[in-house]
């Protein structure tokens, strides 16, 4: 194989893709965000139902049939323009100088983009800014016929949208759009708005000072009132304060004295407490004292008393029982008596008469003779022969004294002659002892 063959292929092969390449970039229309594409050589139907020889393309990409198709792009960037009025006439006659910024681009939303294309496609960047500046101006003039230089100085906004409103459909029937507007500056060449701003800096001016006035009366005012609250406030602060200190010293008190009479109460209650303790423990101790009387006395006493009466009944009983044995002892010694007959009285004497020595004797019972001393002088009338004289004497005296207390003469019936008593009785048993 020639060593020139590969050569000429590899040639054959680029020359091929560079063909294809160019064919298909040909082919293939590519529209960037910032632009707009038109494409024209076949019919079309517009938005508003009229036939058009173009179609439009707004970023993205489409095929084109190549020698029929022709591309154009219109450039949708913003173009800055500077607007300049001088001697518009405003409202009233005077002549005034505007100075604005507005921002204009070719608007690609249809249909206001099918004017562009017919209005402005292939014309030069110049040329259309021209176009606006033009426009703006006029609609500017137009504007500022309407509006007192007043109204423009004073409401720039006002007036930058009024603006905007009146240009912006002019401009769309252009085929632009407008972004933004901005009002810089507003003068005039006879000096009016100076002249008015001189009237409304003094009238400001005035206002000022006379606003300055009353402001600083005010602030007088106002200061005094505020010293004047002051001291009305520290006034009834004081009083306020003083209200509750001695509201506070009167519930101190109040307290003070809740507190000495609950202690009071705390103490009487615990004197009521201690007396009702103390009470309690008398009646223990009373109760005590009475269940030890009654242990030490009253049963003791109540013992006693019933065994006195026991005894009482023991000895009623036995003086019932001696009594009932004496009667019967006195009746069957009547019995006796009556069956002695005549010597009874002299059986009942002798037996009477060792009881009636008794009672005699009695008499000087609580006499006591150690000795006797006689004085014997010789004489037989006197001495020991006159002691022993005087006994048989008082023998008879005696026996008299018997006589004269019981009616018997003990010696005459001593020497009566003797009878032979009767036989004694036998021993009668008393009631008590038959029981």
């Amino acid at each position: 194989m020639d060593i020139q063959t590969p050569v000429i292929l590899g040639l054959v092969a680029f020359g091929v893709i560079a063909t294809l390449t160019f064919i298909i970039k040909s082919l293939i229309i590519i529209c960037l965000p910032n632009e707009m594409v038109v494409i024209t050589g076949r019919r079309r139907i517009g938005p508003d139902g009229r036939e058009v020889g173009y179609r439009l393309l707004h970023g993205g990409r489409t095929l084109r049939i190549p020698i029929i198709e022709r591309v154009s792009r219109i450039d949708l960037t913003t173009i800055p323009i500077e607007v300049v009025v001088k001697n518009a006439y405003s409202k009233g006659g005077i002549p005034l100088i505007v100075h604005g910024i507005a921002n204009v681009k070719v608007c690609a939303r249809e249909p206001v983009s099918y004017n562009a294309v017919e209005r402005l496609l292939d014309k030069p960047f110049e040329d259309v800014m021209q176009i606006a500046k033009d426009t703006l101006e006029g609609n500017l003039r137009g504007i500022l016929a309407t509006l007192t230089p007043e109204e423009v100085n004073e409401d720039r906004m006002k007036f930058a949208h009024v603006l905007i409103e009146e240009a912006d459909e002019d401009l769309r029937k252009l085929g632009l759009e407008l972004d933004t507007l901005k009002i810089q500056n507003v003068t005039d060449e006879v000096n009016y708005l100076d002249s008015i701003g001189r009237t409304k800096t003094a009238e400001v001016l005035k206002i000022a000072r006379v606003s300055e006035a009353q402001r600083t009366s005010e602030a007088e005012q106002i200061e005094a009132a505020a010293r004047q609250a002051a001291q009305v406030a520290t006034i009834q602060a004081d009083l306020k304060i003083a209200e509750e200190s001695n509201r506070l010293r009167v519930r101190r008190a109040e307290l003070d004295g809740e507190a000495l009479a609950r202690e009071a109460e705390a103490s009487v209650a615990g004197v009521k407490a201690r007396v009702v303790a103390e009470q309690a423990l008398q009646q223990e101790r009373i109760g005590l004292e009475q269940r030890r009387l009654e242990a030490d006395v009253l049963l003791p006493a109540k013992a006693d008393k019933d065994a006195a009466e026991l005894r009482a009944k023991g000895a009623a009983a036995k003086i019932t029982e001696d009594g009932r044995s004496r009667l019967f002892v006195l009746e069957e010694t009547i019995k006796l008596y009556k069956g002695a007959g005549s010597e009874a009285e002299r059986i009942f004497m002798l037996n009477m008469l060792p009881d009636i020595i008794k009672e005699i004797v009695s008499s000087v019972d609580g006499m006591q003779i150690d000795k006797v001393t006689v004085f014997d002088s010789g004489d037989r009338a006197s001495g020991v022969g006159s002691a022993a004289g005087q006994l048989p004497g008082a023998v008879i005296r005696l026996t008299e004294q018997i006589e004269a207390a019981t009616g018997i003469n003990i010696l005459s019936r001593l020497a009566a002659p003797k009878v032979e008593a009767p036989p004694a009785a036998p021993p009668v048993a008393s009631p008590a002892e038959k029981s």
